[in-house]
């Protein structure tokens, strides 16, 4: 079999490729949750070489079966509990779908006006939904973008501050002076990443020292530390600030944080991966406090929570000139009257890459499909389930546990009393190690003041009530065949 796939092949097969997703979703649950495959299992199951003929589309869903599927890990699953969710959802994969089959390439408005615009619409739609400063929107200076993931939104807001920091010297000549980036200890390592491939250097990242209560990141001490900085011949380029860390979801004080930023004039990017679109919620708007006025670049992912399937990341900034200074390059094959003129948006300077998918389409879909209703809906069940979990944790003297869960996180630990922290740890890893090994349920760790905890993230499209007492039962079980 060769040649191109005729639109009646593609009907018959994409038929059979929606059917076998449906299928799945249905019986996701019949599967372990995590892949149960050794390292080199899968690759070892593929043909070394490949086919010198083109093969039926059916033996590619044979071998999805027999091969592929043993080496999943169910992301969907409504006991996956161990990074944050990362929501796939029937009109997010409907959107993707269609994006595919339109094969846009989005890097300018030229090539297709209206991946552009809708994008542009998405975007302010969401900043209304999240009810983010008016500033945020496309309508003046700033606007919002679709990035793959809050680790590309992380290094475009650094080169952004870069160029505003120093009039974009550094991306003409190189960074000839000490140019400085500050984080604390739970800021996500993409922020390091970022500085590493910015040429900052991940020696001139600063760690802020937090509140050893709350996590959060201490606005004195990064005060302290800019003013040392700047007296020392460097060039403060940006402070992170985060709503919502990744290993136990601490909120940094980020009115107090702008507010150093606005004296020593450095850029601040808040990081709200995953908890920023729990302001969908009136009652939770409050992770957007500080952000008015003081935030110059603000990320958050709506395929974490919102139902929206990876990737989407969306990035706003208060003024998109330093952003488009700093990525823009145009080469006479990119030249054209409508990027001449003014008139349109060309996100190619607002990203790294120069090529960009429709991404606008699946969240257009998913805002659509559930309304501001249903994704408040969707943020409030993830809430209450971790509510209900961390109640039944406080109420256990077996276990210990970590009081900041606002969102969708629990993080605790058995107590295993009478053994030192270091033997504690361990076999708080060891039952994590079981737990997982079950196929039951998925968890992962984090530390805090130097002891281990287990992490739970609730917020799968499918998990309930049931799905999160059974995991519980099965984790006091567990740890009470272990003490």
């Amino acid at each position: 079999m060769s040649g191109h796939m005729t639109p009646e092949e593609f009907r018959r097969y994409g038929r059979q490729v929606v059917d076998w997703i449906a299928d799945y979703q249905e019986k996701i649950e019949s599967y372990p949750v995590l892949s149960r495959v050794r390292p080199g299992e899968v690759l070892e199951a593929l043909p070394e070489h490949p086919p010198e003929h083109g093969e039926g589309f059916e033996a590619v869903l044979a071998d999805l079966d027999r091969v592929i599927m043993p080496g999943v890990t169910h992301w969907q699953h409504p006991s996956y509990f161990a990074y944050f969710p990362a929501n796939a959802s029937g009109p997010a994969i409907l959107g993707d779908l269609l994006s595919a089959g339109l094969g846009v390439q989005g890097m300018l408005w030229a090539t297709s006006p209206a991946c552009t615009e809708l994008e542009t619409r998405v975007t302010d739609w969401l900043a209304e939904l999240l009810d983010l400063p008016a500033g945020f929107r496309s309508g003046g200076a700033g606007g919002g973008v679709i990035q793959d993931s809050a680790s590309s939104a992380a290094l475009v807001a650094v080169l952004a501050a870069l160029r505003r920091a120093d009039g974009g010297a550094a991306g003409r000549e190189g960074i000839t002076r000490r140019h400085t980036l500050y984080i604390s200890s739970q800021t996500h390592s993409a922020m390091e990443k970022a500085a590493g491939i910015a040429g900052i250097g991940a020696g001139n990242v600063r760690t802020v020292d937090v509140d050893p209560a709350t996590l959060a990141m201490d606005p004195a001490h990064l005060d302290a530390l800019l003013a040392e900085d700047a007296a020392a011949g460097a060039l403060p380029v940006l402070v992170c600030a985060t709503v919502g860390t990744t290993s136990t979801t601490a909120v940094d004080p980020v009115a107090g944080i702008g507010e150093v930023c606005r004296r020593h004039g450095v850029w601040l990017h808040v990081d709200a991966a995953y908890a920023g679109v729990a302001a969908v919620c009136p009652e939770l708007r409050w992770v957007n406090d500080g952000l008015a006025g003081n935030a110059d670049s603000y990320a958050t992912n709506p395929h974490k929570w919102l139902l929206t399937n990876f990737d989407c990341t969306v990035l706003w900034v208060a003024d998109r000139a330093p952003l488009i200074g700093a990525l823009s390059i145009l080469p006479e094959y990119l030249r054209n009257q409508a990027s001449a003129s003014g008139e349109v948006i060309d996100y190619r300077d607002w990203q790294i890459s120069l090529g960009r998918r429709f991404r606008a389409l699946k969240l257009w879909s998913v805002i659509r499909w559930y309304g501001a209703e249903g994704l408040r809906e969707h943020v409030r069940t993830g809430i209450r389930l971790a509510a209900g979990l961390a109640s039944w944790i406080r109420e256990d003297p077996a276990f210990e546990l970590h009081d900041h869960h606002p969102f969708g996180l629990v993080c605790f630990r058995p107590r295993w009393d009478g053994l030192p922290d270091a033997e504690a740890d361990a076999a708080t890893l060891e039952l994590m190690r079981r737990l997982n090994a079950s196929g039951d349920l998925y968890l992962t760790h984090t530390k805090v003041g130097g002891r281990v905890l287990l992490r739970m993230a609730i917020g799968a499209p499918a998990t309930g009530a049931e799905h999160v007492r059974a995991a519980w039962r099965r984790i006091t079980e567990e740890a009470g065949a272990g003490a």
